[in-house]
């Protein structure tokens, strides 16, 4: 046997070990999930969210879940409530409850809890602990199976040095924050196992496409395209922002091959069909719930005096366009959010009103699916984190160097600035135009989360780290690579990494408990008195 061919199956070997540990571990705390009062296997209000529609699409065949957020535990607490819900009527023209969460994912989550559910008869409604085990073992295992073998397959194609290569399949398994995140439903981990497999894809192209590597150029199947197509579009069902990565995916797919264009978009299509198809059943909206968050569309404007709230004239302009029944009356409150009013009338009817800087009322149609009774997101109820950063100098500092950051939490992307470079200026062409994409990306997101409105500039609520580039990891550690050759050449450069590892598996292995709780570094500086109330 040749001795490249001999070390090749001891790498993968080694690679199959160190998978195999990580996912044993992941599945070891899947099995011994349960909230902290001990009811459930749920372990936030996020993933309750997406629980409840699961249960609910299962066992009552509908998107609300008004039974499942009343259902009584020990107590008499309600395990199931959740603060990321919305409020809006629906098809019944009754108001109800629905998850936050765009419903792609959970629909599909849905789908294995239905097979769950029909072989072994276990409700989740009955048994929250161990059926939401077991449907969490079935989901999350595959999909942190998949980030671990193409993030460490690509890895073993764009390094140059054993040692580089052991290292980062070392970071990959044990040394990023997506180990806690596969005991919990949750879309993360989703966004970035796809982003693990749009990657693996797009470098095995490049390397088929290549005659320097291959010796003679070589057709990529278009199955492959359209698998990326698919894979990237997932991506940012998951995570909005990740739509930037899309379109840049895109260019350089159709850049490496113009074969490419037409699988590639179909992939795109399938995925859109499926996210704005399942919004449209669940809340019969393109718009996913959290873009329902102010005023609807205008009904009429009315010409009034400011100094007193116009019931009459709303009511007759409601009547007039038989939005509601002549024999009706209206309620006008103030509303939780600063100069609007929410109108309602005998039958539940809503709408809002709000002033102009013409002198006149503009009434709206009801838009504000957050605005419900006992909201969470009323102002004055938020707490901690979720109050919102004001300071967007403070929020960039803190989520890249601070108590969220992504360079304090997980050191080992310290040596990200250099791969950047590196990626830049080195290597093939099509590793380059990666490179730069990724870069651009990056900027992108992270300005799209500064650009935010304070309540938005939260660092992704209580999470163990800046949980909203977490999608990013197999990218980022890719670009890794270029650094860790160099710093395979001496003792020092391996070193340096060695301490980063070690302290990146520790920011991990302070959140397996849960991944929804402040980051060490947070509640450190908190237990300091470092930080404000």
């Amino acid at each position: 046997m040749h001795k490249d061919t001999q070390e090749r199956k001891k790498r993968r070997t080694a690679y199959l070990l160190l998978i195999l540990i990580g996912l044993s571990i992941a599945a070891g705390r899947i099995a011994t999930v349960t909230s902290r009062e001990g009811d459930t296997a749920f372990l936030s209000a996020n993933d309750r969210s997406r629980w409840c529609t699961v249960a609910a699409l299962v066992e009552d065949g509908t998107y609300e879940i008004d039974r499942q957020i009343a259902i009584k535990g020990l107590k008499n607490r309600t395990p199931w409530n959740t603060i990321d819900k919305v409020r809006h009527r629906g098809s019944d023209g009754k108001l109800h409850y629905y998850s936050s969460k765009p419903p792609l994912f959970p629909t599909l989550v849905a789908g294995v809890y239905f097979v769950v559910h029909s072989v072994l008869h276990l409700s989740m409604s009955e048994h929250p602990i161990y059926a939401t085990r077991i449907v969490l073992m079935l989901v999350n295992l595959p999909l942190l199976a998949l980030f671990y073998v193409c993030t460490i397959g690509t890895i073993e194609r764009v390094c140059g040095n054993a040692w580089a290569r052991q290292s980062l399949a070392l970071a990959i398994v044990f040394g990023t924050m997506l180990l806690p995140f596969s005991m919990t439903l949750n879309n993360h981990l989703v966004a970035a196992a796809f982003t693990a497999l749009t990657l693996w894809i797009y470098l095995s192209a490049c390397e088929k496409l290549d005659d320097a590597i291959t010796g003679s150029s070589t057709v990529v199947p278009y199955g492959w395209y359209f698998l990326a197509g698919l894979a990237a579009a997932f991506t940012a069902a998951n995570e909005l922002p990740a739509l930037s990565m899309l379109v840049l995916w895109f260019v350089l797919f159709v850049w490496i091959d113009l074969r490419a264009l037409i699988p590639f978009l179909a992939g795109i299509v399938v995925i859109a069909i499926g996210f704005f198809g399942t919004n449209v059943v669940a809340h019969g909206s393109l718009r996913p719930p959290y873009a329902h968050r102010g005023n609807g569309d205008l009904i009429t404007e009315i010409d009034a005096s400011l100094d007193a709230l116009p019931h009459e004239q709303i009511q007759r302009a409601l009547v007039e366009r038989t939005l509601i029944q002549p024999t009706q009356t209206i309620v006008v409150k103030p509303s939780d959010e600063a100069g609007r009013w929410s109108v309602r009338s005998d039958d539940d009817q809503l709408f809002s009103l709000t002033q102009t800087t013409a002198g006149l009322w503009a009434l709206h149609f009801w838009d504000d699916w957050y605005e419900y009774p006992n909201s969470y997101w009323q102002e004055g109820r938020r707490r901690g984190v979720d109050r919102g950063e004001p300071s967007r100098l403070v929020y960039f500092l803190n989520m890249t160097v601070g108590h969220h950051g992504i360079f304090s939490i997980t050191p080992i992307f310290l040596l990200l600035p250099w791969g950047l470079v590196q990626g830049l200026s080195r290597g093939p062409h099509d590793f380059r135009r990666f490179t730069l994409a990724v870069l651009i990306a990056s900027v992108t997101c992270l300005l799209f989360y500064l650009a935010r409105p304070m309540i938005d500039r939260n660092y992704g609520g209580v999470s163990c780290c800046f949980r909203w580039v977490v999608w990013f990891t197999p990218l980022w550690l890719v670009l890794l690579a270029p650094t860790l050759d160099q710093l395979a050449e001496t003792a020092r450069g391996r070193g340096i990494f060695h301490a980063m590892i070690a302290l990146s598996v520790f920011s991990v292995s302070t959140a397996l408990n849960t991944p929804w709780q402040s980051p060490w570094i947070y509640q450190f500086w908190s237990f300091l008195g470092w930080l404000g109330n």
